[in-house]
C-alpha cells in the first residue's frame, strides 16, 4: 500500500473511532470486552463465501450474511459492528469472511471499519478467494509464481499449518480432477514479501510447488498486520471439492480462534443389510434380475442366489479386525429358517458362525422375512401400482403383518441369544415409508406397529429423503445413503455389468436411464466387466462415499450380504474409503462409526439447536476466558473449545465434551440450578484484551490488477460430480424407467439410486412365511434394479 492510500485510510479511520468505536470501548477501559459468537460471512454470491457459509451451518455455528449484490443490504459501520452492553464493549462477531481482502470502493469507509473494528476487538478474517499481491503479503504471482488451472495439484500443509489450525490432517492435500475435460478449479501460487511492513509477517499453511520453479506457492496464508489478521487464501473452490472438505475445519478454527458454537466429526457407518437371506442374482443376458419386476412379468426366479457361506462369515470378522472398523449387521432371521428349510437341514452354519462372533458387529433388525410394508402391490403390471379397493382408497399391508414381521424377529434373535437393540429398525426396502410416486404417504399401519415394538429409531433412503422426520408420535428416521455396490451382485464381473445397463446411452448398449435429464452422468464407453469394478467403480464410489465422511455427515451406507459373498465385491471399496481417509487424516481426527440410534440422536439434536439458532433464541458471548451460552429449556448446546476448557457449575467444574482434531468438542446444557452453559477456556488461551482501537489502514490495490484475478471456472461454479452415482453435486429431478414421475430427491443419480436403492418395493420373503406358509414370493417394483 503506497504511504498516500495508508495516510488516507488512516485519517478515516480516526474519524470513524471519534464517532463511535473509540468511546465505546473507553466504557470498559478495565475489563475484556464481550464478543458475541457469531461469524459475519460478506458475501459477493461466489461459491467461495457460500462454501465458508455452508460449512458453519453444517457445523451448527451461528452466522450472519451480507449480500453485497443486494440494493438494500446493511451499511457496514462501526454501529453495525459494535455496540455497549450494560456499559460494556460489545463485538458483535468475532470473525468475518470477505469474498477477498478488500470488495468495496477504493476508500470505502465499510472496509475503513471493518479494519478498524478487527484491530479494536482482535476479531480474524478470511479472504475465501483472492488473488496474490502485496496488499495480502504476497509477492505477484510471477517470477517465481504461477496462475491457473489447479487440476490433480497436490498441495501440502505446511509445518505451521500442522502445527496451527490444520493439525487434524498429516499434510496432503490433493485437489480435485474430476473430469479431464472441465476446469474444476482456478487459483494463485505466489511467495512471501521479502519485504514487509515493518511489524508485519506472512506464514504459508498451505502450499505447492511453483510450476517451473524451485520454491514453492502459498495457497492459504497467515497475513498478521496492522494489529490484525487475514487468512489469505489464494484459490477458489466450491463446497463440495475435497480439497475445501479437508480444510474447511481449519478455516472455521482459524476465523473463531478455537471458540466457537457448532462442531464438526467425519462419520461412516456402513450397514450390511439382509443377513442370513438369500439374494436374487442380476442376469448379463436378461439385463434385469429375475424375480423382479425389472423383468418381464413370468420371468422365472433367479435358480442360483447369492448368499454369504461360513468362509465368508469367518472373513467379515477378520476383516474388520484387520481393518479397525465395525460394520452392522442388519439380519432377517426369517432367512436363516427358508435356507434350512430349502436344503433339509435342522442348521445354519453360517448363523452359527455369526451368532458366536456377534460382539465383533452391530446388530440391527430388519424385519422376518423382508416383505413389503407399503400398500399392497399390484405386479401385474410395470411398473407396480398399489392396489385399490371398490371406494378407491389404498389397500395397505396391514398392522398385524407390519407388527409380526417386526416382533417376530426379534423373537428369532432371542431365542438364539442374539444381542440386539430393540429401539432400531430397517424395514425391507425401507418399505411402509412414502415411496413415491405410488405412495404419497406413509402406511397408516406403519407408526402404531413402532411403538408396539418400541422402535425409536427406522432407516429410511437418503436419495428420498435425506433428512430426518417423525413417523408417528414415538420414532425418528435416520436416513442412509445407498452404495452403487448393487444387492443382486456377487461378483464383480456381474456388478460391472449391471452398472454399464445402468449407466450407458442407448447408443452404447445401455438402458438410457442416465440419458433421460440433461443433468445426468453417463459412462463414455461400456466399462470392461472384466477390469472395470475395480480399474472405475471401485474407486469412484470410494471418492463419492469418502464426501459424505468429509462432510459431517452422520448418515449411514448401506450394502447387502451378497457384496460380502462370492467376490465379496465391497471389501475393495471399504478398504479404498477407509485407507484414503487414513492417509490424509492425522490420529486425533479418526472415523467416528457410530450405531444406528447414535446416529438419529445426533440429527435430533441437531435439529432442536439448528431450529433454535434460526429462532434466535440462542445467545452465546465470550468475556476473557468464560464463554456463556443460553438456549431455550431442553435445547442441548453444541460446541467447540481448546483442550483444557471446562464446564463451570454452581460448585465447582466437570469436564467438557471429547477431545477431536485437536480441539475439545460435543453437546452441552446447563448445570442443576443454571439457566445457561458457562465454559472456562483454558488460562494458556489469551483472552481479547480491551484497546483503544489503533489506526488503521484498509487494504487496497497498489498495482494493477491481473486481467483474469476473478477467474472463477465452470466446474466450480457448477460443480462437477465425481462420476455416475454421485447424489450431492446435482440437484434436478429424473424420471425412474417406466415409472412416468420424476422421483424427488438430490437430481439425477438421486433418481437412479431411489430407482435401484433402498426404497425399492420388493420383497425376499412373503408375510406368509411368518405362520410357517410357503407363499409365492411378491415381485418387486419397477425401475433399475441395484442396492435395494
Amino acid at each position: 500500500m503506497g504511504r498516500a492510500t495508508r495516510r488516507v485510510a488512516a485519517c478515516a479511520a480516526a474519524v470513524l473511532l471519534a464517532g463511535g468505536l473509540q468511546s465505546s470501548l473507553a466504557h470498559g477501559a478495565t475489563s475484556a470486552p464481550r464478543i458475541d459468537l457469531t461469524v459475519l460471512v460478506i458475501s459477493d454470491g461466489g461459491p467461495a463465501t457460500a462454501a465458508i457459509a455452508a460449512e458453519l451451518k453444517s457445523q451448527g455455528t451461528p452466522y450472519k450474511v451480507v449480500d453485497l449484490t443486494d440494493a438494500h443490504r446493511p451499511v457496514i459501520d462501526a454501529a453495525f459492528l459494535s455496540d455497549t452492553v450494560n456499559g460494556q464493549p460489545r463485538g458483535k462477531y468475532q470473525g468475518i469472511v470477505m469474498p477477498n481482502n478488500n470488495p468495496f470502493a477504493a476508500g470505502s469507509a465499510e472496509m475503513t471499519a471493518i479494519a478498524t473494528y478487527e484491530a479494536a476487538f482482535n476479531v480474524r478474517q478470511v479472504d475465501a478467494y483472492t488473488y496474490a499481491q502485496p496488499d495480502v503479503g504476497l509477492n505477484w504471482a510471477q517470477n517465481p509464481g504461477y496462475m491457473g488451472k489447479l487440476d490433480g495439484v497436490q498441495a501440502q500443509v505446511t509445518g505451521a499449518g500442522l502445527a496451527g489450525p490444520f493439525g487434524y490432517l498429516k499434510g496432503s492435500v490433493p485437489f480435485e480432477n474430476n473430469d479431464p475435460g472441465v476446469d474444476e478449479s482456478y487459483g494463485f501460487l505466489a511467495t512471501p514479501l521479502a519485504s514487509l511492513p515493518s511489524g508485519s509477517t506472512f506464514t504459508p499453511l498451505v502450499d505447492a510447488p511453483i510450476p517451473g520453479a524451485t520454491e514453492r506457492g502459498s495457497l492459504v496464508g497467515e497475513y498478521s498486520h496492522d494489529g490484525r489478521k487475514e487468512l489469505v487464501v489464494t484459490f477458489v473452490y466450491n463446497q463440495y471439492q475435497q480439497q475445501y472438505r479437508l480444510l474447511a475445519r481449519g478455516i472455521v478454527d482459524w476465523i473463531t480462534q478455537g471458540v466457537h458454537l457448532g462442531y464438526d466429526r467425519n462419520y461412516f457407518a456402513a450397514h450390511v443389510d439382509d443377513v442370513f437371506l438369500a439374494d436374487d442374482r442380476w442376469d448379463p443376458v436378461l439385463e434385469c434380475t429375475p424375480g423382479d419386476v425389472t423383468c418381464p412379468p413370468g420371468t422365472p426366479e433367479t435358480a442360483n442366489p447369492i448368499r454369504m457361506t461360513i468362509a465368508d462369515a469367518q472373513y467379515a470378522k477378520q476383516w474388520q479386525t484387520a481393518n479397525n472398523f465395525t460394520m452392522d449387521m442388519v439380519f432377517n432371521g426369517g432367512g436363516s429358517e427358508d435356507w434350512k428349510a430349502d436344503h433339509e437341514v435342522t442348521a445354519d452354519p453360517v448363523v452359527d458362525q455369526m451368532v458366536a462372533d456377534q460382539n465383533s458387529y452391530r446388530w440391527i433388525n430388519h424385519t422376518y422375512t423382508h416383505p413389503y410394508l407399503g400398500c399392497l402391490q399390484d405386479v401385474s403390471v410395470v411398473p407396480w401400482k398399489c392396489t385399490k379397493d371398490a371406494s378407491g382408497n389404498t389397500v395397505w399391508v396391514d398392522q398385524a403383518t407390519v407388527t409380526s414381521q417386526i416382533k417376530n424377529n426379534i423373537d428369532w434373535a432371542t431365542a438364539r441369544n442374539l444381542h440386539i437393540d430393540k429401539t432400531e429398525l430397517v424395514t425391507g426396502e425401507h418399505s411402509g415409508l412414502l415411496t413415491a410416486p405410488q405412495e404419497t404417504s406413509d402406511n397408516p399401519y406403519l407408526a402404531p406397529s413402532l411403538v408396539a415394538n418400541g422402535v425409536k429409531w427406522t432407516a429410511s433412503d437418503a436419495s428420498r429423503e435425506p433428512a430426518q422426520r417423525a413417523v408417528g408420535s414415538s420414532t425418528l428416521t435416520v436416513p442412509r445413503y445407498p452404495m452403487n455396490v448393487f444387492y443382486n451382485a456377487g461378483t464383480a464381473k456381474e456388478e460391472a455389468d449391471e452398472y454399464n445397463w445402468i449407466y450407458t446411452s442407448v447408443a452404447n448398449g445401455g438402458s438410457g436411464v442416465c440419458e433421460s435429464n440433461a443433468n445426468s452422468t453417463c459412462l463414455p464407453a461400456p466399462l470392461d466387466v472384466n477390469t472395470g469394478y475395480q480399474s472405475y467403480i471401485v474407486p469412484l464410489e470410494a471418492r463419492i462415499d469418502l464426501g459424505h465422511v468429509l462432510s459431517n455427515d452422520p448418515r449411514p451406507h448401506f450394502i447387502h450380504q451378497s457384496n460380502l459373498a462370492e467376490d465379496r465385491i465391497v471389501y475393495p471399496v471399504l478398504e479404498k474409503i477407509l485407507s484414503t481417509y487414513r492417509s490424509l487424516h492425522a490420529d486425533n481426527a479418526p472415523i467416528v462409526n457410530l450405531a444406528q440410534k447414535d446416529i438419529g440422536a445426533e440429527f435430533q439434536r441437531r435439529a432442536a439447536w439448528n431450529a433454535a439458532l434460526a429462532a434466535g433464541q440462542v445467545t452465546a458471548y465470550r468475556i476473557g476466558n468464560t464463554v456463556t451460552v443460553s438456549a431455550p429449556s431442553g435445547v442441548q448446546v453444541q460446541a467447540t473449545m481448546p483442550t483444557g476448557t471446562v464446564q463451570q457449575f454452581a460448585i465447582g467444574t466437570g469436564g467438557f465434551g471429547s477431545a477431536y482434531a485437536g480441539t475439545m468438542s460435543g453437546w452441552v446444557k446447563p448445570g442443576s440450578l443454571q439457566s445457561s452453559v458457562l465454559l472456562k477456556l483454558p488460562s494458556s488461551v489469551a483472552p481479547v484484551a480491551p484497546t483503544a482501537a489503533p489506526s488503521v489502514a484498509a487494504n487496497s490495490v497498489t498495482a494493477p490488477a491481473p486481467a483474469d484475478k476473478k477467474v472463477v471456472p465452470k466446474g466450480t461454479a457448477d460443480a462437477v460430480p465425481a462420476g455416475p452415482g454421485d447424489i450431492a453435486r446435482t440437484d434436478a429431478p429424473v424420471l425412474v424407467p417406466g415409472s412416468g414421475a420424476p422421483v424427488a430427491g438430490k437430481g439425477v443419480a438421486a433418481g437412479k439410486a431411489a430407482a435401484k436403492g433402498g426404497t425399492t418395493a420388493g420383497t425376499k420373503g412373503t408375510t406368509g412365511k411368518a405362520s410357517g406358509g410357503k407363499a409365492e414370493p411378491a415381485k418387486k417394483t419397477a425401475g433399475q434394479p441395484g442396492n435395494r
